[in-house]
This record gives structure tokens, sequence and C-alpha cells, in this order.
């Protein structure tokens, strides 16, 4: 949408996007059958069908905020706002927009793997935490025997985006909670130069950041269901 919206042509075939997909789609394809089979009195195949289709679209935003934000923060080439054109100001302030939309992304798709594993496994998390994060729910998925396997895998993808995500949601509580993030970075350079120009923060790493970002979301989803495939296969016979 986004790529159209700014005159980019269609997006690529990505792998890691197109894993992710696949695995989330195989999974929907399971739960349709069951529900042709069984006719889901309950509703609950339907609703993970529907959680299910809700993070492959968070998904496609958290890349599409990913590939914006690059897009403008290429068009950024100096060093300070004060030393820009009105033009290159309306770049940075779309660069900004679309970095922070991603980065909050970022967590919000986890979160909602969260919520979709707690319905999955029937973790109750709402008895340890009534309000649980992503995270919560994978400390608590590695204390449980028979998930202990896909508990293990996701905290070693975790670890290998450690540095890239605690940036990450460090920006993020900044945004939600107390202040614009790129206020405080403007604040901290104010206080360093005082009356002198403000540079920009590092552009470059906070894309990288956001890139690692994405690319553990990706290999998270695909873990998750992945497994969540290969156990129901399992336990069908199949």
């Amino acid at each position: 949408m986004l790529r159209s919206l700014l005159g980019e042509p269609p997006r690529q075939p990505e792998e890691r996007l197109d894993k992710a997909h696949k695995a989330m789609k195989e999974t929907i394809r399971i739960l349709r059958h069951e529900i042709e089979l069984k006719h889901d009195p309950t509703h609950d195949y339907r609703k993970l069908e529907i959680w299910i289709l809700g993070l492959i679209s968070s998904l496609n935003e958290l890349e599409e905020c990913l590939f914006a934000s690059s897009l403008f923060r290429k068009k950024v080439t100096h060093d300070s706002v004060e030393d820009m054109e009105p033009a290159e100001r309306e770049d940075y302030a779309r660069y900004v927009f679309f970095y922070k939309d991603g980065f909050i992304r970022v967590f919000a798709v986890l979160d909602k793997l969260g919520t979709v594993l707690n319905e999955l496994f029937d973790m109750k998390m709402a008895k340890i935490k009534p309000h649980f994060s992503f995270f919560t729910v994978l400390r608590q998925l590695q204390l449980i025997p028979k998930h202990a396997e896909l508990g293990k895998d996701l905290n070693i993808i975790k670890n290998q985006y450690r540095e890239a995500l605690s940036e990450l949601r460090r920006r993020r509580n900044t945004e939600i909670h107390y202040m614009n993030s790129e206020l405080r970075d403007d604040l901290w350079q104010r206080h360093q130069a005082l009356f002198g120009k403000i540079e920009l923060e590092n552009l470059d790493l906070h894309i990288r950041d956001l890139e690692q970002g994405y690319q553990m979301v990706c290999e998270t989803l695909e873990a998750v269901f992945v497994y969540t495939n290969q156990r129901w296969k399992q336990l069908a016979g199949r």
C-alpha cells in the first residue's frame, strides 16, 4: 500500500517475510480444515484464524514502515535541521513519522503474537499477569515442559537481537510514556551544544535497529507457526 502511495514499484519477494507468511498461512489452512470438519461450535478456531490474519497484516505494515523510513532517510543529507531547505525538512519529518511508527509496531506485533500463543497453548497468562507482553509469555513458555523447545528457540532469536530490541524498546517507552524520542535527542544535543546547532541523531543506526527488530519479528513468527503446524499435524496423525 505505502509503495503505491509513494510512487514506488510493488514489493519484491523477500525470503524472511515470505517464510513468516508461509508458516502463518499454513496454520490458517489447518484451522479452516478443522472448522470444516468440526464446524467449530465454540468459535475458537475462527477466533484464531482472525487473529493470525491480523498478524499477517501487522507484519506487512511493519515492513512498509521500515521501507518508508529507509526511503525518506536517503533524502536527508544534512546533519542539522537548521541547515535544511523546506523540502528536506519535510522528508526528515516523514522519516521520523515512519521510523516511530515502525518501532512501535515491532512491539505491537510481538504482543499480538503473545496473545495468540496464550490462546494456542492455553497458557492462562491472565492469572499470572493481567496485562502481559510477548516477553512475559516467552518466559512462561520456557517453564512448560511440552513447549520448552519452542521457548528455547524463541529465546535464542530474542538474544540474537537483544541490543537492537533494547534500543527500540527504550525509544518506544519514551515515545509513549514521556515525550517524543526525537525531542529527547534534541534536548541532549542542546545540553551538549548550548547555543550551537542541534545535530541530528544517528539516522543510519536507527534504521539499522529497526531493520534488526523487523528481522527478529519475522524469525519469531516463522518459528512459532512452523512449530505449531508440526505439532498439530503430529496430533492429527498426518
